[in-house]
């Protein structure tokens, strides 16, 4: 598979990135096992269900996601924001929440959904290329009878 991105890579060089940047910022190195807070938020809206969405749109924020987080708000996701389309691959490792990803269009338009196992290494992957991901709880969208097609609601899906 080219041009695969994924957001939470499994690579020695994270952890060696992790322990160049804390030295570099005189933090602790491995204070990584804690989940990522104070992300800029965004509105969606699915039909006439409303989304209070982080979004992680940075290399670093991508790669820890969803990570270490115990609990979430069901109306809570995070959308991952990328610089250009390509077939984008998710994976659950450190990830204590069964979570389903809807891998988005441009404008919006659900391409494909996969549910995720919490704590696994198995890559889930949007079907063509997308420049966004949704995570939510697992089931939210099944509940709110949300499939492939649908279309979600924003200032990320407007017209540029």
């Amino acid at each position: 598979m080219s041009n695969v991105s994924l957001s939470r890579p499994r690579t020695f060089t994270r952890l060696f990135g992790a322990l160049a940047l804390g030295l570099a910022l005189g933090t602790p190195a491995l204070a990584q096992d804690t989940p990522q807070l104070n992300l800029t938020r965004v509105k969606l809206g699915a039909g006439m269900h409303q989304i209070d969405a982080q979004v992680a749109q940075t290399p670093a924020q991508r790669q820890t996601g969803l990570m270490f987080r115990r609990e979430m708000p069901q109306h809570e996701g995070m959308l991952f924001v990328f610089e250009q389309p390509a077939t984008q691959c998710f994976w659950m490792k450190n990830t204590l929440l069964p979570l389903t990803a809807a891998f988005v269009a441009d404008d919006g338009t659900i391409v494909n959904l996969a549910d995720m196992k919490p704590q696994t290494e198995d890559s889930h992957c949007s079907t063509k290329p997308v420049r966004y991901v949704l995570e939510m709880n697992q089931g939210w969208f099944a509940k709110k009878n949300l499939k492939a097609g649908a279309k979600l609601a924003g200032p990320p899906f407007e017209t540029r």
